[in-house]
């Protein structure tokens, strides 16, 4: 059967994005910016983009017949060897494609599930990848044999036929089910490990990928968590044991979400994100020197609806702000206009959040001690109302 886990290795490569239903052309300019990051995340350089403006995808190609020969021409006059579209393709676009133009094409989703299963340490994470990967290949099977089928004459090019294919699928099948049971031992002892946990007050940090949760960990509970500037630096719920003056509490760190998160991978992850679910008040860190910053809080907070934990209390931590302040003001600027321009951007934020906003460095420094202070009152109030019997935490 083809091999799930396929590996990119410093290969040049082009993306593809479609302006389609409410996408606009900025907006896909920018998903495409994030795709070059994630194939750089995944070891490939991207050389070139190409971004066509449809109705809808291609039911064959996801583009136009003359927007795949614009494309077949740049790849063979510089010597491309992958393609990467923005959005999801079905087994057949796959094998059509690749048929067209000789070299191996992967969608947004193919490229994340390959960085997730290199980043994968824990038995969990791996088996959570693992039965991701099998779920995103099941529908794809027929499309990409398809594809193989066609490859040339000679030996080892007659197609698998029918047979085969079903054969394949039920391999995958058997897989998946396998994986899920194992998944559900392992589920198991992590529930038993967080019911041992007591009576102690959880919170969680969640955010898009990349805004410097890790960082903020290491800062709050001077943890040595793994960090770097790449997407999905983190896949395994790290908890530690905090205490402010006196009063405990369990910080975790969770993966972070992305716009067009592979459903599958969404369900897999879902044991993971138990710890998000379970938490009793939630850091939701922004990387607000990102020029898209509101549009990944809103993926944040969707993502957080699909998961059941929306409604938890919630501190808005906006993180980065020295790189905010460099891009945002000049060295010439009045020191009072920049401190008006900073007050008007915290009163917007504490009226959206209803009081619930900090804004920080955790690189810098910048307001930390604030925000040990803030989730200390956060905390303290939780255990009065949740624990009124426990005094001794406050």
């Amino acid at each position: 059967m083809i091999d799930p886990r396929r590996k990119i290795d410093e290969e040049k490569a082009i993306l593809i994005g479609l302006v389609y239903k409410e996408q606009t052309e900025i907006q896909v300019n920018e998903y495409l910016l994030e795709l070059a990051f994630l194939a750089e995340t995944a070891g490939a350089t991207a050389v070139k983009t190409f971004i066509q403006k449809l109705p809808h995808p291609d039911s064959k190609t996801f583009v136009g017949k003359g927007k795949l020969q614009e494309i077949k021409s740049y790849v063979q006059a510089k010597g491309i060897n992958l393609i990467i579209f923005d959005d999801e393709l079905t087994g057949s676009q796959i094998g059509n494609i690749s048929e067209e133009l000789g070299i191996k094409v992967i969608d947004r989703s193919d490229l994340i599930l390959d960085i997730f299963a290199a980043r994968a340490k824990t038995a969990q994470a791996k088996v959570q990848v693992e039965l991701a990967q099998y779920q995103y290949i099941l529908p794809r099977l027929k499309g990409m044999w398809k594809h193989l089928e066609r490859q040339g004459g000679g030996i080892g090019s007659r197609g698998p036929g029918e047979t085969e294919i079903e054969t394949d699928r039920r391999i995958v099948k058997d897989k998946i089910s396998l994986l899920r049971k194992r998944l559900l031992e392992i589920d198991r002892q992590a529930i038993t490990q967080r019911q041992e946990r007591g009576t102690y007050i959880r919170v969680a940090l969640v955010g898009y990928t990349n805004v410097g949760k890790s960082t903020i960990m290491n800062v709050l509970s001077k943890a040595d968590v793994f960090s770097e500037n790449k997407l999905f630096a983190t896949l395994d719920t790290t908890t530690r044991k905090v205490v402010y003056e006196q009063t405990p509490f369990l910080l975790s760190d969770t993966v972070g979400f992305i716009r067009k998160l592979p459903h599958h991978l969404v369900e897999s992850f879902k044991s993971t994100l138990d710890e998000v679910r379970e938490a009793d008040c939630l850091l939701h860190v922004v990387d607000i020197s990102h020029p898209g910053y509101e549009d990944q809080m809103g993926v944040v907070n969707k993502t957080l609806q699909e998961i059941g934990a929306f409604d938890k209390p919630m501190l808005t931590i906006f993180n980065k702000m020295d790189l905010y302040e460099r891009q945002v003001f000049d060295a010439w600027l009045d020191p009072e206009v920049k401190t008006d321009m900073l007050e008007q951007l915290n009163e917007r934020w504490q009226h959206i959040t209803n009081n619930a906003a900090i804004f920080v460095s955790a690189t810098e420094k910048m307001n930390i001690d604030g925000l040990r202070q803030t989730i200390l009152d956060r905390v303290k109030k939780l255990y009065e109302e949740r624990y009124p019997y426990l005094t001794q935490f406050y």
